[in-house]
């Protein structure tokens, strides 16, 4: 079992995951979990041994100068953990890295050893996929899980997604065999404006993550930059007649499809945002948990409970707790109609079919493409439950 040595007993802690690469377009999901590890100020406890998962051909290390000296980086997934304060402060656990090349199963089964030895409550995996839908509009984040009672409990679609998937796929269907209850949020990236980064697909995930765990995240510039490039995006369409002619024909689709579903159920859950945020004391706490650095099997699991992680652990009093500590999250792509969220502070929306031409990461051709009468998987899959039907190319569980 890992030895986690100078990591205090963590509050209620939920792990949040990203992955550069197949899941990730546009790069929002990875930068989300890099925003939290900034405005929170996250120490690395741990990094994976990247001989062990990764292609140094396909990802390839890096060399700097360090004072005059070379040094390497190598291409790999660390975890780091920060505490949130206020009232009721709760940790955090945060995974970012890159889709492993290798070894899937072991890759897995190292994190939920990592989140069986933090006690983590839940897992939430963030991804994004490449669609159809119109930068103008409010980003659609879908909320997917595994876990038929998770998906009633917590208003989530449960994922009905079949075909080629990708880590965030992998790792939920790791933490559902292993009793630990995962969730994956997916957002649309437009598929004529693939390119990173996006910042108002960031912004989306991390509204829609405040959302299912109940905390206020500070956002920084985030919302500035999300405007700034929309305008932007805006400037270039106006610059090609198709290609507004383009954004256009998906607005009428998106707001058609959308009419029915602006409930006040999308509304009140945009207040009660607005208010979380009003509450005074619910910032970020003194600062960060302490860390030290640190052939495939079958997914982990306790044969007695099919659980992989010990009974919750009594929270320490504000007295007792500890000083510093972390927090964590899950995935799985879109797959039917879960809710979405304003990627720029804007209303909330209700329950959205994202569609996905090549979800992956790195595979839809910039604006100009677009105006080839639009791209060619215009009416993509949804991702893995979410994330999965995205299809290849992006977000695929």
């Amino acid at each position: 079992m890992i030895e986690l040595e100078g990591v205090p007993e963590l509050i209620d802690p939920v792990m949040v995951a990203a992955f550069e690469g197949w899941n990730d377009a546009g790069d929002a999901a990875s930068t989300a979990v890099a925003h939290l590890d900034r405005e929170w100020k996250g120490e690395v406890f741990a990094a994976l041994d990247a001989e062990d998962y990764y292609d140094f051909q396909v990802n390839r290390p890096t060399v700097f100068l360090d004072n005059g000296v070379r040094k390497i980086t190598w291409p790999t997934t660390r975890l780091s953990v920060v505490r949130v304060g206020g009232d009721k402060p709760r940790d955090l656990v945060l995974v970012r890295g890159i889709e492993p090349s290798m070894r899937w199963r072991s890759f897995c089964n190292e994190l939920l050893a990592f989140a069986h030895e933090l006690g983590v409550e839940m897992v939430v995996i963030l991804g994004a996929l490449l669609g159809d839908t119109p930068h103008t509009r409010p980003v659609p984040v879908s909320g997917v899980t595994s876990d038929p009672d998770l998906a009633r409990t917590m208003d989530l679609e449960e994922t009905r997604y079949e075909g080629p998937t990708g880590i965030v796929g992998i790792l939920q269907e790791a933490c559902t065999h292993a009793g630990v209850p995962a969730v994956s949020l997916w957002a649309a990236v437009p598929h004529y404006v693939s390119q990173p980064p996006n910042p108002k697909a960031t912004l989306a995930l991390l509204n829609r993550l405040e959302d299912l765990i109940g905390l206020r995240i500070p956002l920084g510039e985030l919302p500035e930059d999300a405007r700034a490039w929309q305008l932007g995006v805006d400037q270039l369409a106006a610059e090609d007649s198709e290609v507004a002619e383009y954004v256009q024909t998906l607005e009428e689709a998106r707001d058609t499809a959308e009419l029915p579903e602006a409930s006040g159920e999308a509304i009140a859950r945009e207040f009660e945002r607005y208010l979380r945020r009003r509450e005074p004391g619910t910032g970020p706490g003194p600062g960060p948990g302490l860390a030290t650095e640190g052939g495939d099997t079958a997914f982990l699991r306790d044969p007695g409970s099919g659980r992989t992680r010990p009974p919750k652990r009594e929270q320490p009093t504000p007295e007792t707790g500890p000083e510093t500590g972390p927090e964590t999250t899950p995935e799985t792509g879109p797959e039917a109609a879960p809710g979405t969220d304003v990627a720029d502070g804007d209303v909330s929306e209700g329950p959205v079919e994202p569609t996905s031409g090549d979800p992956g990461g790195g595979s839809a051709g910039a604006a100009s493409d677009a105006a080839d009468g639009g791209p060619e998987g215009s009416g993509g899959e949804s991702p893995d439950g979410a994330g999965e039907d995205a299809g290849e190319g992006g977000a695929g569980k």
